[in-house]
């Protein structure tokens, strides 16, 4: 009787099989770890890379609840400050899709920033705590938007400690996702803002998960009761406080945050802060999309600023064309939320220094 060799038996054959799979898939695995570490190295050198324009592109790292959140500061060129000079501070929130460099160089936040001589703070959002690189704002149940919150806290006590940052000249600003966490934000750390822009965003209290979100941005979330519910909810919560004022940006062809959002988001801001609206009037530029703005006022001081921009779909208004998220052809929504945070500081200093 002939006795098979081991070497051709077919536990052998399939362990040889075995093994020469494992090789195969490390070899992938290898090979796709260094493909994946390349593009995690060419996107941070992208993220890193100062957006056109002189001036300082200043990296950092905050670390709070939510983890690690990377984020850029902006200084103008050629800054002289005189003894003891605090400058004003922007800080800006992207949206969905977006790098904070990305939303540089759309807002061209900067080179306002530089004739003007503010800072500018750019937060950057982990793509490993979204997917599509947008701001948990809608996940209050999980924790994850206060986590988040926090972390943006976090990184404005870091800047404040380390550049001449005037902490009763900061303003808000936000696009989409970053908008609806601009107003999350405000209405957490009221004291710590002075104004708040949000340009086609969300309100906060509409959602609670990912899926109420996406129903939120239909506009289906946010009925004028579940506003005042809302808005009272904030104002009791605000009692010994005063939420800062709020711009609303939206444009009325929003085909992914519907503009019904606008008015809600108004509404909860306004029964928050006790005002009321005021006429709206149209304002048109050259050739620009006009614009349909309403005020509500408290005591003659503007709490809440809707702009209504027809035509204009999910795009920062009056940003660079070439840019996703962008429109040149909308009224320039980085002057006019600049001009609204000057008149939230003034109205500030002299509300501080009254006796």
């Amino acid at each position: 009787m002939v006795r098979r060799s081991s070497s051709t038996s077919p536990a052998a054959v399939l362990a040889k099989a075995y093994e020469r799979k494992l090789k195969a898939m490390t070899r992938a695995t290898l090979a796709g770890s260094k493909k994946l570490a390349g593009q995690v190295k060419r996107a941070a050198a992208q993220i890193n890379r100062p957006p056109p324009g002189p001036g300082d592109w200043l990296p950092g790292v905050a670390l709070g609840p939510a983890g690690a959140r990377r984020y850029h500061l902006y200084r103008p060129p050629a800054l002289q400050l005189a003894p003891g000079e605090k400058l004003p501070l922007m800080v800006m929130l992207h949206g969905c899709a977006q790098t904070g460099r990305d939303f540089a160089v759309s807002t061209r936040m900067n080179r306002l920033a530089a004739r003007e001589r503010f800072l500018v703070l750019y937060l950057d959002q982990d793509w490993l705590a979204n997917a599509h690189g947008c701001w948990n704002w809608f996940e209050r149940r999980s924790g994850k938007a206060d986590a988040e919150v926090a972390t943006i806290i976090a990184a404005l006590d870091q800047v404040v400690m380390l550049y001449p940052v005037d902490r009763d000249r900061v303003a808000l600003a936000g696009l989409s996702a970053g908008a609806s966490m601009a107003a999350l934000v405000a209405t957490r750390h009221p004291m710590r803002f002075q104004a708040v822009a949000a340009h086609s965003g969300v309100a906060p209290g509409a959602a609670k998960s990912a899926t109420a979100a996406l129903s939120a941005m239909r506009g289906k979330n946010m009925p004028p009761v579940l506003a005042t519910a809302v808005g009272k909810a904030m104002g009791a919560a605000a009692l010994f406080t005063t939420l800062p004022p709020l711009m609303v940006l939206h444009g009325d062809a929003d085909d992914v945050v519907a503009i019904a959002n606008a008015q809600s988001l108004a509404d909860v801001w306004a029964t928050a802060t006790g005002s009321r609206p005021g006429s709206a009037r149209v304002l048109q530029r050259g050739q620009r999309y006009a614009a349909r703005l309403t005020e509500f006022r408290r005591g003659g001081r503007i709490q809440v600023l809707v702009c209504e921009i027809e035509g204009l779909g999910h795009a920062w208004s009056g940003g660079l064309g070439s840019q996703p998220f962008s429109d040149p052809r909308g009224p320039d929504a980085t002057r006019m939320v600049w001009a609204f945070a000057q008149r939230a500081f003034r109205a500030s200093s002299r509300q501080r220094t009254s006796p």
